[in-house]
């Protein structure tokens, strides 16, 4: 039998996700997935082994094509050899925030950075980490020739023996040296960070052949996993994905780049040839496995607390940076419910107060994109939070947005699976994902009141 499938990677921080997907309507026919070591920095090689596993598993020999979304900004530095000079840098890996400020003050400001490439330079923008090596590990810079992120490095791997290295659009917009605005590298934004110029991979466009595995399946350029996961879901005029997992993201299609020297927001570009402007969070579902830690309950009961109370919880406000945050960037800020009294000490107040300042957080997110220009008219929930009952219902209330919440899926690795379906077939697939609930706008002035509140406390204008 001629193969018939094609297979979508997602190479997170935590783990290698396989799927192997029906190309003619996105159906899901089998997967599998393989642990990734823990900590900031990585041997590339534990991936591979983790792709290797996760694909014997599933079995290719009825795939015909194959795509690799991977986490976003990790640098992989190699020898002239095309051997790891050092353990992967991670997008989490913070050590290079000092270099990330110097490099801002270097270009002359955060405005010139965004003009210059469409991002501002934080410790997890990949220049930086190349500023840190050559400053703290000169031995180390010294031996390397080149530098990929993580899914260009396993899309080089799969294709055996290829002429050259590939990436995207959409991952090489988070490196600090290929700008969303000229669509071209900036070999001297690259050379500012690491001192020298080191070589990097070509952009293939977003329904390119780049390659071949030795066992025939065509190779698609991937992506990194948020354009992985945007273009799974490909959100329409207005639709903005708001992704609740450990950390949180809000982002969506648009068709101009974004320069936004606040550096809020992340100037990226889609897989698809648009833009991606997006914005992370570093609290998000976390913040509700704290609130129902705290209350000593399970998921299920905390929903039933925090549904239990009214809106605004009685004046409790929680500000949810818990470890820190980064939208807004406040890295050595700490949470806090304000606003506590005799009155409204319950439980239910307390759980209402955690899901709504988890919400407001993701809140500033989308008025962040607004500010941008970036129009948003409706909510589509994706992740772990999601799921919880609570989250879906009080989300309109509390974003001032119709929201819907999408079917649970692997959506960064549906994404690759869609773009080796489009290298295969020359066009992109006609895909669309289950939106399993909508919730309007029930009261407008909930919203405000929430909001306004969170606000004077994230402000400090609260006592």
């Amino acid at each position: 039998m001629a193969p018939s499938y094609v297979a979508g990677v997602d190479s997170s921080t935590q783990a290698t996700k396989v799927l192997v997907v029906d190309p003619s309507d996105g159906t899901v026919v089998r997967e599998a997935r393989r642990p990734h070591p823990e900590g900031t920095e990585v041997d590339p090689r534990a991936w591979w082994d983790a792709l290797a596993g996760a694909l014997g598993e599933v079995g290719t020999d009825d795939v015909a094509a194959i795509g690799v979304a991977g986490q976003q900004h990790g640098m992989v530095l190699l020898d002239a050899d095309g051997q790891p000079v050092r353990d992967a840098l991670l997008w989490n890996d913070t050590r290079s925030a000092p270099d990330a400020r110097a490099l801002i003050d270097e270009l002359g400001g955060a405005e010139a950075w965004a003009e210059a490439v469409g991002t501002v330079p934080v410790a997890s923008i990949t220049a930086t980490k190349l500023r840190w090596t050559s400053r703290a590990e000169p031995e180390v810079a010294e031996r390397a020739q080149s530098v990929m992120l993580p899914h260009d490095w396993l899309t080089w791997r799969l294709a055996g023996s290829p002429d050259g290295a590939t990436t995207d659009r959409g991952d090489a917009s988070g490196t600090g040296y290929w700008s969303t605005v000229t669509g071209e590298y900036r070999p001297d934004l690259l050379e500012m960070a690491f001192g020298r110029g080191l070589d990097v991979p070509r952009v293939a466009s977003p329904g390119e052949v780049v390659g071949r595995t030795p066992d025939g399946l065509a190779i698609s350029a991937g992506t990194g996993d948020n354009a992985g996961a945007a273009l799974a879901i490909g959100p329409g005029p207005g639709e903005v994905v708001i992704s609740i997992g450990t950390s949180g993201t809000v982002f969506t299609g648009h068709d101009r780049p974004t320069t936004d020297a606040s550096g809020l927001v992340a100037g990226f570009a889609d897989a698809r040839g648009g833009y991606l402007p997006l914005i992370a969070t570093l609290n998000a579902a976390r913040v509700l496995g704290v609130g129902a830690g705290l209350l000593g309950v399970e998921f299920e009961e905390f929903d039933e607390l925090a549904l239990g109370a009214a809106p605004g919880a009685d004046g409790l406000v929680l500000l949810p940076y818990l470890d820190g945050e980064r939208t807004p960037d406040r890295p050595d800020a700490q949470g806090r419910y304000v606003g506590l009294t005799t009155a409204n000490a319950t439980r239910e107040n307390l759980a209402r107060a955690t899901v709504e300042g988890m919400l407001c957080g993701l809140a500033d997110g989308v008025d962040a994109l607004l500010a941008q220009g970036v129009p948003a008219r409706r909510a589509l929930l994706i992740g772990g939070g999601s799921r919880s009952r609570a989250v879906a219902t009080l989300a309109p209330e509390v974003l001032g947005l119709p929201v819907e919440v999408l079917a649970p899926q692997e959506y960064v690795a549906l994404g690759a699976a869609r773009q080796a379906a489009w290298a295969l077939q020359g066009e992109e697939p006609g895909w669309t994902v289950a939106r399993e609930s909508t919730r309007d706008v029930t009261d407008t002035s909930i919203s405000e009141q929430v909001r306004a509140r969170y606000a004077d406390v994230r402000d400090g204008r609260a006592r």
